[in-house]
């Protein structure tokens, strides 16, 4: 009878073990398979994620290509189109000469002609002088020898002047802003 007792009692624990021990199992399954779902999600969530982001850098890197490759081309441009501006002012020039050149064919007398001649030659300078102006492009003054602004190509005799001061200005010399485009050809006095 202590046998069948403890058969019983034996019998009885093993079956709550094992009914305890399907239920620890399904609840495992079930903490498992939530866990699965949950780490699932975030992956997911973290590859979505990794998605956009690789997207914006692609984007962020095609429009940085694209800016760079249209600041290059406007780069060139301004290059290739930078004297359009002094061209422009120049053509007044152009058309003042042109003028010049046909009242020359015309069949009036030198008398006439060599007035308006002067004055059409005149007009051009100042237009010439005016366009040099807008540009920025200026004489380079001739009150004191500056060997960095003026080429002495000659020495004479002056009463009038001090030696080393400039006698006569030979060819103008011209500069754009403060950049020296050519020297001034001067002769000085020399004592």
């Amino acid at each position: 009878m202590k046998e069948e007792i403890i058969d019983e009692n034996l019998e009885k624990v093993e079956s709550e073990l094992v009914d305890e021990t399907v239920e620890i199992e399904e609840k495992f399954a079930s903490i498992e398979e939530e866990y699965k779902l949950k780490m699932e999600g975030k992956v997911l969530d973290a590859e979505n994620r990794a998605k956009e982001s690789e997207d914006k850098y692609l984007r962020t890197h095609a429009d940085f290509e694209n800016i760079k490759k249209r600041l290059e081309r406007e780069k060139y441009q301004a290059i290739d189109y930078a004297s359009e501006k002094f061209a422009k002012d120049l053509l007044a020039t152009i058309d003042t000469l042109e003028m010049a050149i046909v009242a020359l064919q015309s069949d009036a007398p030198a008398e006439e002609l060599l007035p308006k001649i002067k004055e059409g030659v005149e007009l051009t300078l100042k237009n010439l002088i005016g366009s040099f102006e807008k540009n920025n492009i200026s004489a380079v003054e001739a009150d004191e020898f500056d060997p960095e602004h003026h080429n002495a190509v000659m020495q004479v005799q002056s009463d009038d002047h001090e030696n080393g001061q400039i006698v006569q200005v030979l060819q103008k010399g011209y500069k754009l802003k403060d950049r020296l485009l050519r020297p001034a050809m001067v002769s000085i006095c020399q004592k």
